[in-house]
């Protein structure tokens, strides 16, 4: 193809609003002249090749805004005891079919047993299955809600945290919260209650959570709506799950 009709393509193309690099539309180019390939699967080649650039950058901009960290691989994970957990449960959530359903995952166990790991790879997991993925300790988020110096912004960054597919708050229970953000978090999981899926990861049973968040009035209410559709995987020796599960 004469230098100045694929100029011409090119600059067509990017007013159509194609992603794909020059290099790699000048080499379909050559490709299809020299392999005299039809008007229409010259046409499905670069159609194809658009859509592979497209999700490319799709899943790089769900990466980037994710903030899962450094992932480890699950291959490396230690499985035996005393870091005990229901394996074949947690690979089903790997599906993702409860991401889908709406439903929400309490990983619990005490500290150093793998939650963020755990919780990292489901995270990963949803990023492969083309969903969208938001990460945080709970302490940073509730840090990055409560420093909004009005309403307007507060519900702005609030959507932040509403609309991922999947919501992975790390690290309820290292650190005391007040009223405010007890009812800032049951916002986060009001909103998204039976709608998108929510992974908290924890160091306490459910009936402690008053506890840690002073006895604020609407903690019955974030545990009731996140408790209602939630897979509970103890994660850890028989002795720590039993000891927790008869305040759960």
């Amino acid at each position: 193809m004469p230098e100045t009709t694929t100029a011409t393509l090119l600059l067509g193309l990017r007013k159509l609003g194609f992603r794909t690099g020059d290099d790699a539309i000048e080499a379909l180019c050559r490709h299809a002249s020299k392999s005299r390939l039809s008007f229409v699967q010259g046409l499905e080649q670069l159609v194809q090749l658009e859509q592979r650039e497209r999700d490319t950058r799709n899943l790089a901009a769900r990466v980037k805004a994710a903030t899962l960290g450094t992932v480890p691989a699950l291959d490396r994970f230690d499985w035996s005891h005393p870091r005990r957990i229901d394996r074949a449960r947690y690979e089903q959530l790997l599906t993702m079919d409860f991401v889908r359903a709406g439903h929400n995952v309490l990983l619990r166990g005490p500290s150093g047993v793998g939650k963020t790991t755990l919780a990292q790879n489901l995270g990963q997991a949803a990023l492969t299955a083309g969903l969208t993925v938001r990460m945080s300790t709970l302490a940073a988020a509730l840090a990055d809600l409560l420093k909004q110096e009005s309403l307007p912004a507060t519900e702005r960054r609030l959507r932040m945290y509403e609309r991922p597919d999947l919501l992975i708050l790390d690290e309820l229970g290292y650190l005391p919260c007040d009223t405010r953000a007890a009812d800032m978090l049951y916002s986060i999981i009001a909103a998204r209650h039976e709608r998108r899926a929510t992974v908290i990861s924890t160091n306490i049973p459910f009936k402690q959570w008053g506890h840690l968040f002073h006895g604020a009035p609407s903690v019955a209410a974030l545990v009731d709506r996140f408790a209602q559709h939630c897979h509970v995987l103890d994660i850890d020796a028989d002795s720590w799950r039993q000891a927790h599960n008869n305040a759960a």
